[in-house]
Order: C-alpha cells, then structure tokens, then sequence
C-alpha cells in the first residue's frame, strides 16, 4: 500500500521582513531562504519605504518598534498598496497592540519570543488563505474586439492599441512576470535604448487610468530588475 503524498506547504515565492532586531531577521530570513523564498530584510522603515519595489513583495513580516514609521502605520500603508499577506512578529505589549494591528489590516499577530517555524507556519496559513481566494476571484478580462478591458466588478475601460499590447503581453505569460525587453518590443520600441523611466510611466499611466473607471485594484506590480507581473486571474473576454 502506497503511503499518500502530503500536500506541499504554501509559501510565498518573495518576502520583506522589517524588523530592526538584525538577528531574528537574519535567522527568520535563513530559514525561510532554505524553504526556497526570496527574501530581503530592512532594519527599519525609512529603508523600507525608500526601496524601489517595496510594494511588489508577495509577503510582508512587520515588527512595530520601528525606527522611522511605526509598525501599526506600516501595516495600514501595506495594506492600501498591496493585497500581498502581512504578518506583524512584536515584543510589543499593550492592552489595544492586538486589536490595533488586525485593524490596521494585518493577517496574523504573533507575540515575540516566538520560533522560527511558528512564523513559517502562521505565513503558510495566510498564504494558503490568499491563493484560496485569488482562485476564486473574479478574473480580468480581454476583450480583444470591443478593445476593452473588463474588471471584476464588471467596469469596462476603453484601451488603446498600447495598452492591448501590454496586456497580451500578460495574458502570453499566464502570471509569469513579464521582462522589460518583452514589454518593450510588444509596445515597438527598441529595449536596447528605451529609458526604464519611459516604461514605468506607461505603466503607470495606464494604471491610473483603469483604477479612476473602477473600484478594483489593477494588479500590475513592479519585478525588481525584471519587469512586471500580473498578480490576478486574467483571461480572454
């Protein structure tokens, strides 16, 4: 009799940590790094919100006795840019620490001293938790011959020949992030010559546009040294 496979654990394929206790970072961050996630540390929040790409982590672990912005703050920024999972690891006490820290938009609270598997375990669950619901959510959608993108919330927005372009680039990558040169040729420039700065505008621009028609997030975000990748179901109308 065979003995049945146990399900692989869930994790994020990107991870930030902020947390200004160097030690617990660099181990949290080993850990998770042997478990096959990217991870990049910052020991306080200035330095985080200053990094190119600090929203296009799939992850977030957040201490709240932080140099620069506070934890709490951090948390609720997290989660107006970002539906990646958050969450906070703090020696911080208090009678309102936890209701505060879920009301600011975290997953999870777990009180330090904690293991280091105990977080790998509370990330798995939030992970888990978000893919769930990103396989059940309402997909974008392509509709080629009305030149329109269709929200989840059933918005449609008028696209140009350029924003076409840039989505079929996404729908070809099937949730694979999309590199500049691919962006760059699909648009019919040169990605030997074209200004990063030029492409991020498009970018942002065509962002702007969408979510100023709809209530839903466009989920477009920034590959640190790649590109760009689609965070959300997509397909064709």
């Amino acid at each position: 009799m065979s003995t049945p496979r146990s399900t692989p654990p869930t994790l994020p394929a990107t991870l930030a940590v902020v947390d200004d206790d160097a030690e617990f970072a660099d181990y949290l961050a080993q850990h998770l790094e042997q478990r096959g996630v990217r991870v990049q540390t910052f020991a306080d929040s200035d330095d985080f919100l200053t990094t190119a790409g600090a929203w296009s982590f799939d992850f977030y672990v957040v201490d709240l006795g932080l140099p620069g912005v506070d934890g709490v703050d951090l948390v609720r920024l997290a989660r107006r840019r970002s539906h990646a999972g958050v969450v906070v690891v703090s020696g911080r006490v208090g009678p309102d620490v936890f209701e505060s820290v879920l009301r600011a938009g975290a997953d999870m609270y777990l009180m330090k001293p904690v293991r280091l598997e105990q977080v790998a375990l509370a990330i798995e669950a939030v992970q888990r938790r978000i893919e769930s619901n990103r396989t059940h959510a309402a997909a974008w959608r392509l509709d080629r011959g009305a030149r329109q993108l269709i929200a989840p919330d059933g918005a449609r927005i008028d696209l140009s020949d350029n924003d076409i372009a840039v989505f079929e680039c996404f729908l070809d990558a099937e949730g694979a992030p999309v590199t500049r040169a691919a962006l760059c040729l699909r648009l019919g420039r040169d990605p030997g010559t074209e200004d990063d700065n030029l492409l991020a505008a498009t970018i942002y621009r065509l962002r702007r546009r969408i979510e100023r028609a709809t209530s839903s997030a466009l989920p477009i975000h920034s590959e640190q040294k790649v590109g760009y990748r689609f965070r959300g179901p997509l397909a064709n109308a």
